[in-house]
């Protein structure tokens, strides 16, 4: 690659390399271009090429950059979400329907991410609606993980980790509400951030044709994916901010700094089991060599705290909200059909389907109820959180899975062991972070003995995203991260 840079260079490297007039913007972007061409074929994650401008920002980078000029993206090759509108482009969130819908602006994360100088080579795949933990649609078809191309690559942001792994581009962007930044990441060896709720303005992610006003969504973030950690930062930071629409022109929130420099003064408390859905063994295994590597590096490792909160009800509240939220937007005879269904449940029935099914059509009243129970179980993350400073657990139960284009979720299921679960039970790992909106970093840890990767979340404190973001950096320079798959 150009001046010995490989496409799997990180941001960071790119940076330091255009500085120091190594390498410049033009040849960047061309060898992640070439190996998009090479490679996407069989991947399909850039589901969406915009080559032609994507040549033209980094023309404009190398002018900047013979200007002295200095951006915290600037020449950087990347990708973004096909969710998020680009202007020119098309936004269809995978829906047939939307297929020929063309964003007329660029979303705030975009001008931001422009702003800072990234130079976007195109927009990657995702499920219909965002709403798997696979990357296909009607529109684009299905994507591959790099790993292995008959498993998916995560969703809803898969696409974007399937980029990344591939080396096309160092850096993208995606969305979270269900594990959309987190589960692509473990399963394709890459890294993403999911921010505190509301610390990126998400205004112009917002599914087609809706006008790209704020949204009041909750719950959902956007954040950054990289291939390793200190680029999650670099992007966070290009990010982050409330909308201008609401706060005022430039305001920029100041996130307070993270909580140690060292491993070795950490506090972490580590989990690796779930009482409603089972951990596979090699999740389990990858657990306890990262918590025996952080102990050996001198970080208090703990594995129980009467502080944690009770992670059964945070699975059944946050199934109950997320459903609320999803099913809100349902046609009236969908409605009329599930009110039916749920007026049929026992009262004694707590499962996560009989929750799903309450969700689906919870009233205000109750949704205030279970509002206020989500501001309870943030009190209790407070109080754990003054004990420690993170908290460590897997993304998901399982490396990745072969492909289930099963259209009816709730038909499918999850082999862990040799022991089938609801497919949709997976979604209580992720939401132990969602729920109370907390920070959580996505990193690589280790491979299956299949030869997946297969990663863990760190969850910090409210409003301290520098926290495990610093937590990870400091693991991968301790332990390693990022490894390219075979044949890219």
């Amino acid at each position: 690659m150009t001046a010995s840079l490989s496409v799997f260079a990180t941001a960071t490297e790119m940076s330091e390399a255009l500085k120091a007039r190594q390498v410049s913007a033009v040849e960047l972007a061309q060898d992640a271009i070439a190996q998009i061409e090479k490679h996407d074929g069989q991947v399909n994650a850039v589901c969406v090429r915009d080559f032609e401008r994507g040549l033209d920002a980094a023309h404009a980078a190398d002018a900047a950059l013979a200007r002295g000029e200095s951006w915290p993206l600037l020449g950087i090759p990347m990708t973004v979400k096909e969710s998020f509108n680009v202007a020119g482009l098309p936004t269809t969130w995978g829906f047939p329907a939307q297929k020929d819908f063309v964003a007329a602006e660029d979303a705030l994360a975009i001008t931001r991410v422009k702003d800072a100088g990234g130079v976007i080579l195109g927009k990657t795949n995702v499920p219909i609606g965002l709403g798997d933990w696979q990357s296909y649609n009607d529109i684009y078809g299905t994507t591959g993980n790099p790993f292995d191309l008959g498993r998916t690559p995560g969703g809803s942001s898969g696409g974007s980790s399937a980029a990344l792994a591939a080396g096309y581009g160092a850096l993208s962007l995606g969305s979270d509400i269900g594990g959309s930044l987190r589960v692509p990441g473990h399963y394709c060896g890459t890294y993403a951030h999911k921010p505190t709720l509301h610390l990126a303005a998400s205004r112009g992610h917002v599914p087609p044709p809706f006008p790209p006003l704020p949204p009041t969504r909750d719950l959902s973030v956007i954040g950054p994916m990289a291939r390793c950690a200190a680029d999650l930062t670099l992007t966070l930071d290009a990010i982050a901010g409330p909308d201008p629409w609401h706060e005022g022109v430039g305001y920029r929130l100041a996130l307070p700094p993270a909580r140690h420099a060292a491993l070795k003064d950490f506090r972490v408390l580590v989990l690796d089991t779930h009482p409603l859905i089972g951990t596979a063994a090699s999740v389990r295994g990858a657990v306890e060599t990262l918590a025996a590597n952080l102990t050996k590096a001198g970080a208090s490792v703990s594995r129980a705290s009467p502080l944690l909160p009770d992670l059964t009800d945070g699975a059944r509240l946050y199934m109950r909200m997320l459903i609320a939220l999803l099913e809100a937007s349902s046609p009236a005879d969908v409605y009329a059909a599930t009110q039916e269904r749920a007026a049929k449940l026992d009262p004694a029935d707590t499962s996560l389907a009989a929750e799903r099914l309450r969700g689906a059509v919870l009233t205000h009243r109750d949704w205030l109820a279970a509002d206020a129970g989500r501001n309870r179980l943030r009190a209790q993350w407070r109080a754990l959180f003054a004990q420690f400073d993170a908290v460590i657990c897997p993304v998901m139960p399982t490396p990745a899975y072969p492909h289930d284009h099963e259209p009816n979720q709730n038909k499918r299921v999850i082999d862990i062991d040799g022991q089938a679960y609801p497919y949709v039970d997976q979604l209580i790992w992720p939401g132990i972070a969602t729920l109370p909106g907390l920070p959580a970093t996505a990193i690589p840890v280790a491979m299956s003995a299949d030869g997946l990767p297969i990663g863990m979340q760190i969850i910090g404190p409210w409003l301290e995203d520098r926290t495990p973001l610093k937590l990870a950096e400091l693991i991968e320079q301790a332990f390693g991260g990022f490894v390219a798959p075979k044949g890219f």
